[in-house]
């Protein structure tokens, strides 16, 4: 008889273990993907077309060839501006890892109620926006043309040049990822960096 109910005892002690096991296996086959991760950026083209001759347009590259390896995005070109001009300025960006290469951009303008483009620049490297840009106070001026319905995004913002030439200067563009955070007064820190370039800026 002893013999018997030690069996049962420890029959039912194994079915705990096991249905313990299963169930914690479940939770972890039912965890959650991260949501809301930096964007693979390998590639990106800034895109300055001047708005009075559609033939003037300058661009800057920057590239990433291993993505979210231990290598950054690497400044390729310096940004050659003419005095004096207005520019509209817009992005070519991609992640090239894949085949295709997949446009970073259009899921950018897609959720564009989570991103935001900033900018520094050498004081008064431009007539408008003045300044220095807007990446060390959110609120100063920069010329965005495109909102996600109620707050700037910057895939397109619009430049004009000082009078004056300027050899060596500086133009930064930075794209935070700002789910959930993103508002009216969020800045430049808000959120995380998918890139943070800075360029030399000439204009002459």
């Amino acid at each position: 008889m002893k013999t018997i109910n030690y069996f049962k005892k420890y029959s039912i002690y194994a079915l705990l273990l096991v249905g313990i096991m299963f169930t914690g296996c479940k939770k972890d086959e039912a965890a959650p993907e991260p949501e809301n991760e930096p964007e693979t950026i390998t590639d990106v083209k800034l895109v300055f077309t001047n708005v009075n001759d559609a033939n003037d347009v300058v661009t800057a590259r920057a590239q990433d060839p291993d993505g979210a390896g231990v290598q950054e995005l690497a400044i390729l070109d310096e940004i050659n501006l003419g005095v004096g001009k207005t520019y509209t300025l817009t992005y070519e960006i991609f992640n090239n890892l894949d085949t295709p290469g997949e446009d970073i951009g259009a899921e950018i303008k897609d959720e564009d109620d989570e991103h935001q483009f900033f900018f520094s620049f050498s004081t008064d490297a431009f007539s408008s926006p003045t300044g220095n840009g807007n990446i060390d106070t959110a609120s100063d001026p920069i010329n965005y043309n495109d909102t996600d319905g109620t707050n700037p995004v910057g895939l397109s913002t619009t430049w004009t040049t000082s009078t004056t030439t300027l050899t060596g200067g500086t133009f930064t563009a930075r794209l935070q990822h700002q789910p959930g955070v993103k508002t009216a007064t969020s800045g430049s820190n808000d959120g995380d960096t998918d890139f943070d370039l800075k360029f030399v800026l000439n204009i002459k």
